[in-house]
């Protein structure tokens, strides 16, 4: 998102998370801004069973939290590593600074923004309103279109993933995505799924 050497000339640090290693928490008050060099982090709410609702995956080169952090409100998911992750970390003042000076960035921001807000509201709609086959469908859809891919699409969430980012019961991904390759509306290929 931000290129590294804009960031260093701006201050930031670089933090390393162990897979696991929670980096802040539902509640806490945004402080800093977040973009991962490599590695894996998952934005997430727990319920008062424990079960896991993910509410994003962010990769190599994306940044994630800062809904909270402009609107300076505390953060509504806690934020975990998935697998060990460096990252940068830029404070709100550094980052306001860097903004100031870099308007093509602000405008990336805000795009980026407008797609997190359209995916929350379709994720909405799906839980609501559709049956375990038409969340799936679409969540990968979704996916398919933001990694802007023309053929079979290798689908790169677990099926725990899944199912915490639809609010499915992992038994009912596992048996959906099974009718799903019977009826050939998703490839299985050496244990990978693929949305063609």
């Amino acid at each position: 998102m931000i290129p590294a050497e804009i960031l260093e000339q701006f201050g930031a640090s670089q933090k390393v998370l162990k897979k696991g290693e929670i980096l802040f928490q539902e509640t806490e008050e945004a402080r800093f801004y977040y973009q991962i060099i490599t590695g894996e982090v998952k934005m997430l709410n727990w319920n008062s069973e424990g079960k896991e609702f993910i509410q994003g995956i962010f990769t190599d080169g994306q940044s994630f939290g800062e809904p909270a952090l402009f609107g300076r409100f505390p953060y509504p998911a806690s934020v975990i590593a998935s697998r060990q992750t460096l990252l940068y970390k830029l404070s709100f003042d550094q980052l306001m600074e860097l903004l100031k000076y870099n308007f093509e960035i602000h405008l990336s921001f805000t795009e980026i923004l407008s797609r997190r807000l359209q995916y929350k509201a379709m994720i909405m709609k799906e839980i609501s309103n559709h049956d375990a086959e038409h969340q799936i469908t679409t969540l990968m859809k979704y996916l398919k279109r933001q990694a802007a891919v023309k053929g079979p699409f290798e689908v790169k969430l677990t099926r725990q993933n899944i199912a915490d980012m639809t609010g499915l019961r992992v038994e009912t991904v596992i048996r959906t995505i099974k009718a799903m390759v019977q009826q050939h509306k998703l490839i299985m290929k050496d244990r990978k799924v693929y949305l063609p």
